[in-house]
């Protein structure tokens, strides 16, 4: 499995507002759902977690083993020498797990910055845990560090 680089935590858990991570997911007729969410976090090396608070079809299609894309841009990490040089790109592929209760659940929550805390006040949403399989940068090459 993949991982997320540790280089990066830091800055995706802080990506909102500016850099909020998109989301992909496909729709049952096959064509591609691309959502920003400002509540996408690193939860260990190896997976995201979000908490979906939606009314969309993201969230009505997001169930165990929904294969999701992350896509993370920051232009400030463009360049030679940058954390991403490559157009500040980062892609995340892996698989969702929805946690509806217990401690992924809670944990979810604990870590959700507050503006998005602000738009569930009752905490009517779920955990989403995604398993990293692949991490990439623009040109496909695995992600290190």
């Amino acid at each position: 499995m993949a991982k997320i680089p540790q280089t990066l935590k830091e800055p995706i858990n802080k990506a909102f507002p500016t850099n909020v991570l998109l989301v992909g997911t496909t729709q049952p007729d096959g064509f591609a759902q691309i959502t920003p969410r400002g509540s996408v976090m690193v939860y260990d090396d190896e997976h995201f977690c979000m908490w979906e608070r939606g009314k969309g079809s993201t969230t009505a299609h997001m169930k165990d083993g929904t294969q999701v894309t992350l896509f993370y841009r920051n232009s400030e990490f463009r360049g030679p020498g940058g954390l991403l040089p490559k157009g500040g790109i980062a892609r995340f592929y892996g698989v969702a797990r929805v946690h509806k209760s217990g401690p992924v659940y809670e944990k979810s929550w604990d870590h959700l910055i507050p503006a998005e805390k602000k738009r569930d006040p009752g905490k009517n949403g779920f955990a989403v845990l995604i398993k990293v399989e692949r991490a990439e940068d623009l040109d496909g090459d695995a992600l290190t560090g």
